[in-house]
């Protein structure tokens, strides 16, 4: 069983950063491939970025490429979301998830996920 708490969500102007900060209980964290996902109000939940249990490999949706970062500390048992350059575009709830591959990139491959934090980007 893995808990999975966000944080750092807010409200920025465009071209504004924010990191997101994700908090899992457990001894078995780098066991997990971890990603971001996103969901804007009246869309579907989308996958944003992930990353191996490791941290040697980031896979990351076309649109944030370059502006958006996953990274993660086995020994503190977190994965970061650093955002730069944000846009509107980018406003959502950001979800945090485990899964128990070494990486995933479907939600449906996640078997545990967090409460969420909100973003808002305003132009």
């Amino acid at each position: 069983q893995v808990q999975l708490v966000e944080s750092g969500g807010g409200s920025v102007q465009a071209g504004g950063s924010l990191r997101l900060s994700c908090a899992a209980s457990g001894r078995t964290f780098s066991t997990y491939g971890m990603g971001w996902f996103r969901q804007a109000p009246g869309k579907e939940r989308d996958f944003v970025a992930a990353i191996d249990r490791s941290g040697s490999n980031t896979y990351y949706r076309d649109s944030v490429k370059g502006r958006l970062t996953i990274s993660r500390d086995n020994a503190k048992n977190t994965v970061y979301l650093q955002m730069n350059s944000l846009i509107p575009e980018d406003t959502a709830v950001y979800y945090c998830a485990a899964s128990a591959a070494r990486y995933a990139l479907t939600s449906r491959s996640y078997e545990y996920w967090g409460q969420g934090t909100q973003v808002t980007v305003s132009s």
